[in-house]
């Protein structure tokens, strides 16, 4: 049966129909969609973990028992997840363990742009890049064949247009391997130094096996056609050289990028005239043709930064502009992101929007949005649970420097704090760091598109969990009671006083509010029809409420109005306004 799918749709069919039967993963766009896909099969057992490091884990965990399993995670994850990669690198697996990770050429949603092809050298492991769904499904089913053949992880890359485009797939049957018996072996899964030593000579040896099998894989394969140009190149980049040379260059398609076919690329070379080098990002296969000895072409005409296009790659090497381009005099809108109407988290940043000596230190997910003016709160973002640790380098740099006039308040949502933000509020605890910690308890994963956490009372497969209490936490890891406010941050007042107090004091200090996401569907069904509107006869058009940042408010014409399509009735902008000009209407 042929569907179309997108490519990570592709790939969690290509794991299911390779008889994977267990998958941890933590969501990260444009990786979410695999495990969300995965958990609807039957007989395979899907997970969201806390972060990857743990996802990589429980994966791992469940290779070396005998079970087909996977873990998916954004490129940014795969750093979390890093610890126990290089390790698995040494142990080799039982059953067949893949490691996706999702790289985000253009930074459509990440806070970097790096290329995760060079943790394959530097692990020791092997790597497999798909360039479309078909592949993804084809490609992955292959990956644990590789890696119970090789005895090894396998990291299967794929990028945010793989991950998202849709294409025809043909669909296979599932192949129940079962869980293969698991028997006690120290010297290979017990990784001390004396059993790592000698691991190590068994890595190498398995890479120069894993070399010479990159050289007759079908995942790596050569299309001649025009002999002047030839092109290297692997991913959705070879998709592009297609679109712009067909038949009128020739290709070595590299699926199989790690280790790279040296044989294979040296026969391709010999028989073309020009030798280019297209790939997003990073010089990962022509820093490696180039030590080869092999004279090409690649950045210093392909650009490094960003994701690629056919136009860039015909302007690049054929100097040609693409003239069968649709123009319009038209042009779309800026859409800036920004902290939706009704958004939970408006009511604390407004709170301390009002003090001019807070430092904000953000956190990876909505609540970044809090660096958008007029709010303007936030001061510097580095990566999921930095919003505490980072704040107490802040606080402490603050100190040495004397800066008494300055406050720290970091924001962390719940999903990031379970991820990765409970050991830094430990230190803060432990050093007597006085931060105040913002919790902001949206019940949910919200920038990646509502998956649940351990704070929703479900899992991925929609089963009941127990919910973890945040307060309880905060209170476990030693915050003093008097100092742990919960606010509903839809009340000002009380907000208010809560940053009131926290900033006031010389101890750890935590703020948690809770509101579900505005997005939600129970949300979103329980506050319809309520909405507020401005009362024109009241309104002394001194645009208080627009300090808010919310979108729903407007300015025009010197008139104040709340646009009813996007209003929920929060009432935020109503307790901002003096003269009780804004109403609440439809309850």
């Amino acid at each position: 049966m042929k569907v179309i799918m997108s490519g990570n749709e592709a790939i969690a069919r290509g794991a299911y129909e390779a008889g994977v039967t267990i998958a941890s993963a933590y969501p990260g766009t444009p990786s979410t969609e695999i495990l969300e896909n995965l958990a609807k099969y039957e007989g395979v057992y899907a997970e969201w973990a806390p972060n990857e490091k743990v996802a990589l884990e429980v994966s791992s965990g469940a290779a070396i028992g005998g079970a087909r399993s996977l873990s998916t995670m954004k490129h940014v994850g795969l750093n979390v997840a890093a610890d126990p990669l290089f390790t698995m690198a040494y142990e080799g697996v039982n059953g067949g363990l893949v490691v996706v990770t999702a790289d985000d050429p253009g930074m459509h949603s990440s806070q970097n742009e790096q290329d995760n092809r060079y943790y394959a050298p530097h692990a020791k492991v092997a790597l497999i890049e798909p360039s479309d769904s078909q592949e993804c499904l084809d490609y992955i089913k292959e990956a644990y064949r590789i890696s119970e053949e090789y005895d090894t992880l396998v990291l299967f890359r794929s990028t945010t247009r793989v991950s998202h485009s849709k294409s025809i797939v043909e669909l296979g049957e599932r192949v129940e391997v079962g869980v293969k018996p698991y028997e006690k072996n120290v010297k290979k899964y017990v990784m001390i130094p004396a059993h790592s030593k000698a691991k190590h000579y068994e890595v190498e040896e398995r890479l120069e096996k894993l070399r010479q099998y990159s050289n007759k894989t079908f995942l790596n394969r050569i299309e001649m056609g025009d002999t002047k140009i030839g092109i290297i190149t692997s991913g959705i980049s070879y998709q592009y050289a297609k679109e712009v040379f067909g038949d009128k260059a020739s290709y070595l398609k590299i699926g199989y990028s790690y280790p790279l076919p040296d044989e294979m690329i040296r026969d391709f070379a010999s028989k073309v005239e020009k030798l280019y080098i297209i790939e997003e990002n990073d010089p990962y296969i022509e820093t490696a043709v180039k030590a080869m000895g092999i004279p090409c072409t690649g950045k210093e005409i392909i650009p490094i930064c960003e994701e690629l296009n056919p136009d860039i790659i015909r302007k690049a090497i054929l100097k040609e502009e693409n003239k069968g381009v649709y123009e319009t005099d038209i042009k779309a809108p800026s859409r800036p992101p920004v902290l939706c109407p009704g958004c939970p988290h408006r009511g604390i940043f407004y709170a301390v929007s009002k003090y001019k000596d807070v430092i904000a230190t953000g956190d990876i997910g909505c609540y970044t949005l809090g660096l958008v003016p007029p709010l303007g709160v936030t001061d510097t973002v580095i990566c999921m649970g930095a919003s505490i640790s980072g704040g107490l380098g802040m606080e402490k740099a603050n100190q040495m420097a004397k800066r008494e006039d300055k406050k720290v308040f970091a924001f962390i949502g719940d999903s990031t704090f379970f991820h990765s933000g409970i050991t830094g509020l430990i230190n803060s605890v432990y050093n007597n760091i006085p931060i105040v910690t913002c919790i902001l308890d949206n019940r949910i994963t919200a920038m990646t598109g509502h998956q649940e956490n351990p704070g929703t009372g479900k899992t991925l497969q929609n089963k009941p969990a127990p919910m973890v209490d945040i307060e309880k936490v905060a209170l476990s890891v030693g915050i003093r009671e008097e100092n742990i406010r919960v606010v509903d941050p839809y009340d000002l007042k009380s907000t208010e006083e809560a940053v009131k107090e926290a900033h006031d004091s010389n101890e750890p200090f935590v703020i948690i509010t809770k509101q579900p996401c505005a997005l939600k569907k129970d949300v979103l069904k329980a506050r319809a029809g309520i909405k507020c509107v401005v009362n024109t006869d009241k309104c002394m058009k001194c645009k208080a409420c627009l300090k808010t940042g919310c979108p729903a408010l407007q300015f025009k014409d010197g008139v104040v109005s709340i646009d009813q399509n996007m209003c929920n009735g929060c009432e935020i902008c109503k307790q901002v306004c003096k003269f009780d000009a804004i109403e609440k209407v439809g309850e």
